[in-house]
C-alpha cells in the first residue's frame, strides 16, 4: 500500500468532467477512467467524499429568462444524477460507495448526515454527495467546502480541466502564468476564478487547504493523496 499524505480528502468533481470530449451528458470511458483513479486513491486507505457538479446535464446560470431559484433547483437535481453514475461506475471498480443527497429523495439516496458520512468513511465506503447545499444561489464548489469543512477534512481537492491555478484563463491567453501555490486571500483579492468566494472563505476560516490540479490524468488523485507536488496549493 503507498503512503498516504491526507487521511481524509473531499474531492470535488466538476459535472463537465464527466463528459469528456462529448458537449453534454455523461462520457462512459471518461467517468470509468475517472473511477479507476478514484479508486487507486482509496486502497492507499485514504477516505474519500465527493460532491459532484451537474453542469454536463445543466446549468443554471444559463438558464435565461428562468427564475434563479427554480433553475438552481433544476441544476440540484442534475448534479444528483451525476451522483448515481459516478456511484454505479465507481462500484464496477470494487469500491464500496454509499450516495447522500442534501435534498430528500430517499428513495434513491440517503439524506445528508453527517454522522453516517463520518460512519461510512471510517469503513472505508466512498461517500458521495449531490445535491449541492440543498440550496439555491449557492455553487458546488460551496458545498464542497462546507462538507471539507463540516467532516474534518484534511483538505478539498479541486479536479479541473486545467493543471492549476493561472492569472489569467490559459485557454484564452498563452501569457498565463501558473501558480505554484497561493493563499486563500490571494484568491480573494486578484478574484482568481477557481473557487467562488463562499467556499474560499470556508476553507479559510476553517484551515483547510485546497489542491487544484488536472482531472484528465485520473492518477492525479492518487499523486495528490500520496503527497506529489502537482497543480496548485491554495493554503
Amino acid at each position: 500500500m503507498a503512503i498516504r499524505f491526507y487521511n481524509r480528502i473531499l474531492l470535488k468533481l466538476s459535472g463537465e468532467a464527466l463528459s469528456g470530449d462529448l458537449t453534454h451528458g455523461i462520457c462512459k470511458e471518461t467517468l470509468s477512467m475517472i473511477c479507476n483513479g478514484i479508486k487507486k486513491a482509496a486502497d492507499t486507505g485514504a477516505q474519500i467524499g465527493i460532491v459532484v457538479g451537474g453542469g454536463n446535464i445543466w446549468r443554471g446560470r444559463d438558464a435565461e429568462g428562468m427564475n434563479r431559484t427554480r433553475a438552481d433547483h433544476i441544476g440540484m437535481l442534475a448534479t444528483i444524477m451525476n451522483a448515481l453514475s459516478l456511484a454505479d461506475a465507481l462500484e464496477k471498480t470494487g469500491a464500496v460507495v454509499r450516495v447522500q443527497s442534501a435534498i430528500p429523495i430517499i428513495q434513491f439516496a440517503e439524506p445528508y448526515i453527517r454522522q453516517k458520512a463520518l460512519s461510512h468513511m471510517g469503513r472505508g465506503r466512498i461517500v458521495v454527495f449531490g445535491g449541492g447545499t440543498g440550496n439555491p444561489y449557492f455553487s458546488t464548489d460551496s458545498a464542497a467546502a462546507l462538507r471539507a469543512a463540516e467532516l474534518g477534512a484534511d483538505a478539498l481537492f479541486k479536479a479541473t480541466m486545467v493543471d492549476g491555478v493561472y492569472d489569467k484563463d490559459p485557454n484564452k491567453d498563452i501569457t498565463a502564468v501558473k501558480y505554484d501555490e497561493l493563499s486563500h486571500k490571494d484568491i480573494l483579492v486578484n478574484d482568481l476564478k477557481v473557487l467562488d468566494g463562499a467556499a474560499v472563505s470556508i476553507c479559510r476560516e476553517s484551515n483547510i487547504p485546497c489542491l487544484v490540479f488536472d482531472i484528465r490524468d485520473p492518477d492525479n488523485i492518487y499523486r495528490a493523496v500520496c503527497g506529489d507536488k502537482i497543480g496548485t496549493l491554495v493554503t
